[in-house]
């Protein structure tokens, strides 16, 4: 099975090795699973998640894959690098969730970029409970060096507190 590149993706270290790009509201933290007004998770072993506050809140890692050991060669060879993430609401307040996912050569230009239209979760219309999103590169060129993951959102509410989108499960894995 690949190695999950993402360090942290489920908020065990609290927010060890994310950069928060936005950090709005009473800003990003990290609660146990199911969390107030919470779904359980689809996996006993994840035990925590990150949520978001009533501002934009985006978190990012960037990867450097010659660091992590692969090698120019297997990189241009264009392996499949696979993206995964769970997102939820509450059951009492409605959220947005949004996610970029880019390729980038040597110079962190972006080679290829995955995102998807932002998701609105309302609790008068959905269960909110938690959802997956993956999406798969391939045929992306010859160049990669880093992989820049970057997600979040915030409630659609405003209230006060942490009532914004919760966020776990995030992996990049490359298929060699």
């Amino acid at each position: 099975m690949a190695r999950n590149l993402l360090k942290n993706p489920n908020g065990e270290e609290n927010m060890e090795y994310w950069e928060l790009t936005e950090n709005g509201g009473d800003e990003w933290r990290v609660e146990e699973m199911p969390g107030d007004c919470g779904h359980a998770f689809t996996d006993d072993a994840t035990t925590k998640y990150f949520t978001t506050s009533f501002e934009l809140c985006l978190k990012k890692q960037l990867i450097d894959l010659l660091a992590e050991g692969y090698s120019s060669e297997e990189l241009d060879n264009q392996p499949a690098v696979h993206v995964e993430d769970w997102y939820c609401g509450r059951t009492d307040c409605g959220c947005v969730y949004q996610l970029t996912v880019c390729l980038l050569d040597e110079n962190k230009e972006v080679i290829q970029e995955f995102t998807p239209e932002s998701v609105t979760l309302d609790p008068d219309t959905d269960d909110c409970s938690w959802k997956q999103i993956t999406h798969t590169f391939s045929e992306y060129g010859p160049g990669v060096r880093f992989i820049s993951f970057e997600h979040g959102g915030q409630d659609t509410k405003y209230w006060q507190g942490w009532f914004g989108v919760r966020v776990t499960g995030s992996s990049v894995t490359i298929d060699l």
